[in-house]
């Protein structure tokens, strides 16, 4: 009983870390550099789009906190 117990945790577990895809820290200059210039380009992204949606809707409101809001 306790081995059926413990493998269902076991599994619970598991699947809670399975939500979060792993993304390994940059160990190189270059690596570091490509991260932040594709962080520059989806907050650039989000921007841009954040612009042309009606600022009463419900997706701007999700999608465009303003700075300090909290999320």
């Amino acid at each position: 009983m306790i081995r059926v117990l413990s493998i269902i945790a076991a599994s619970l577990t598991l699947a809670a870390c399975a939500g979060q895809p792993y993304e390994p820290l940059p160990v190189s200059p270059y690596q570091w550099q490509q991260r932040q210039e594709r962080i520059e380009r989806t907050e650039a992204e989000r921007l841009r789009r954040c612009g042309t949606l009606d600022k009463t809707s419900e997706r701007y409101a999700r999608e465009c906190p303003r700075t300090g809001d909290p999320a």
